[in-house]
């Protein structure tokens, strides 16, 4: 992808984001100077280079975390969940939020803090307030204006939902803004707007960028690290599930009309031909990047320099496939994450109590034990008998400094959205319109092709909760360390069997949100702390 080496133009749309705060003290705004910020909107590349500054902000969104390497998107969504994999203590309290408390400095001063999305967000209201302005006869490299303006402002549009989406998971509550102002200084204070309020405006982008966006991609090298049609149904299928189950904590029966549209997101991209599943032989190509599978990734691909030395990758990999690092990872796997969900059943024979006898009696059960033939399991994790497992799913290392293997650089794409996440929502879904056996088949059919053995295979006779809980187990395996796990066990009210931390009750209260750093109070008397976190931050 060309916007691997950012020129002087992107470098400038950056720093006219710092500088054009989306909303007064969100961020560190000083007034730009307006004559510049006319004089840039005048060309093709002037609009590409501000979408490839839009990009970037939201792969620093994702991607940036503490000093030490600590993604915001994997802690949010992956980290939460102890049962999953263990953060080693390391001075910064990093692992604090593993047992549900969000209060360590380090955590609320960068994962509470969520400058870093509006700056992302103040990037696309300037595309979006500007990029239609932009007179025709200014492109005069563009074959068809029209629809180079729809694809850059569907582009800013989706961004926009996707950060604002980002973020209603975390914070629930946040303030929305569009405006482009021109003064920052002289912006209002913005209160945080409800749930309710925030899913109305992800909706409106992720429908615009709907409309805006073709399927195929104008510049292939931009196929999967930018959005097309495919994105945003992948967006909207994400959203409306989201929006389903969540809008009410306490109620357990999801909107209907919601789980109809995440339906037809995902029947779209189902038909649109566009995407099928990796074969298993070539597993790994799948999370190098820009697989046929892949539907949204960011990019960070060696090959155009855009690899990550902060990437998630380097929390967990080992002295054997990263040699600038110990043998003691930060992150390492539960050996109960791998036991629960890489088994086959076996029949174990022990001594039980019968009490209709009233006696012991030698008698064989069956049994989960540990089993690694599936594939998924052979090829995202080592030192399997260990009681420090690694996962080594995100593993393509390039040394900048080969000769000596310094300088290592991770040369994954940050996987967003892709086929087998469509393919399994199905199955959620279903069971929520209580279709058992719909539900049963595609978890079996992703066992069978993983090599899951045949004893793992699911039988229509179960209930409803017990298929619920398998469906959960098949995501945990299917989408290990892909930003995804918290939400899908939000989502299922499954969390009951795999978050310690998180009791029923406080789940009633939000208390799976994030608090905000105090920080942003100081000049904003219209923030209120998150609910659950008022007097503990």
């Amino acid at each position: 992808m060309k916007r691997a080496i950012i020129n002087y133009k992107i470098v400038t749309l950056l720093l006219l984001v710092v500088t054009l705060g989306s909303c007064k003290k969100f961020l560190t705004e000083e007034p730009i100077n307006s004559t510049f910020s006319e004089a840039y909107w005048k060309s093709s590349g002037d609009l590409r280079s501000a979408l490839s500054g839009n990009y970037a902000l939201v792969r620093d969104v994702m991607n940036s975390g503490n000093w030490n390497p600590s993604p915001r998107y994997f802690m949010y969504g992956d980290a939460v969940a102890k049962s999953y994999f263990t953060i080693q203590y390391n001075g910064d309290g990093l692992e604090g939020i593993q047992n549900g408390d969000y209060t360590f400095q380090y955590n609320v001063e960068n994962f509470a803090d969520w400058s870093k999305f509006y700056k992302a967000i103040t990037m696309s209201n300037i595309i979006i307030n500007r990029a239609a302005k932009v007179g025709d006869e200014l492109l005069t490299d563009v074959t068809n204006p029209t629809k180079f303006k729809n694809e850059i402002l569907g582009e800013a549009h989706f961004l926009r939902a996707f950060t604002y989406f980002m973020m209603l998971r975390v914070w629930g509550e946040v303030p929305v803004v569009t405006e482009e102002y021109d003064d920052p200084i002289s912006a209002p204070e913005l209160p945080r707007s409800t749930k309710e309020e925030v899913m109305d405006q992800i909706e409106k982008d992720a429908q615009m960028a709907h409309e805006l966006l073709p399927w195929q991609y104008t510049m292939m090298g931009n196929a999967k690290v930018t959005a097309n049609k495919g994105a945003v149904n992948a967006l909207l299928a994400h959203f409306y599930l989201w929006k389903a189950t969540m809008s009410n904590l306490s109620s357990s029966q999801p909107e209907i009309e919601s789980l109809d549209k995440a339906q037809q997101a995902i029947s779209e991209i189902m038909s649109s031909g566009m995407y099928s599943l990796t074969d298993t032989a070539n597993y790994y190509k799948t999370f190098e990047g820009l697989s046929k599978e892949g539907i949204f990734e960011i990019a960070m691909s060696e090959n155009t320099r855009e690899g990550s030395n902060q990437h998630i990758a380097n929390m967990f990999l080992r002295t054997a496939q990263l040699s600038t690092v110990g043998t003691d990872s930060r992150c390492f796997v539960t050996p109960e994450y791998l036991s629960n969900h890489f088994y086959k059943i076996e029949e174990v024979w022990d001594w039980y109590w019968n009490a209709t006898k009233n006696e012991w009696e030698w008698k064989g059960l069956p049994s989960r034990v540990f089993d690694d033939s599936d594939i998924r399991c052979k090829r995202n994790f080592t030192d399997l008998q260990s009681d420090k497992p690694t996962c080594v799913k995100y593993q393509n290392v390039v040394y900048r400094n080969a000769s000596q293997k310094l300088d290592p650089y991770i040369s994954n794409n940050m996987i967003v959205f892709r086929l087998s996440d469509m393919k399994l929502l199905e199955a959620e879904i279903a069971l929520y319109k209580n279709q058992i056996s719909k539900a049963v088949d595609i978890i079996n059919d992703f066992r069978k092709r993983n090599g899951s053995d045949e004893t793992t295979l699911l039988s229509n006779a179960l209930s409803k909760d017990e298929v619920m809980y398998e469906y959960v187990i098949e995501r945990g395996k299917e989408l290990y360390l892909e930003g995804q796990i918290l939400y899908d066990l939000l989502r299922t009210r499954q969390f009951v069997n795999f978050v310690p931390w998180l009791s029923e009750s406080r789940f009633l209260q939000g208390g799976f949100y994030w608090p905000i750093n105090p920080a942003l109070f100081k000049n904003n008397n219209k923030l209120i702390q998150t609910s659950f976190w008022k007097g503990k931050v």
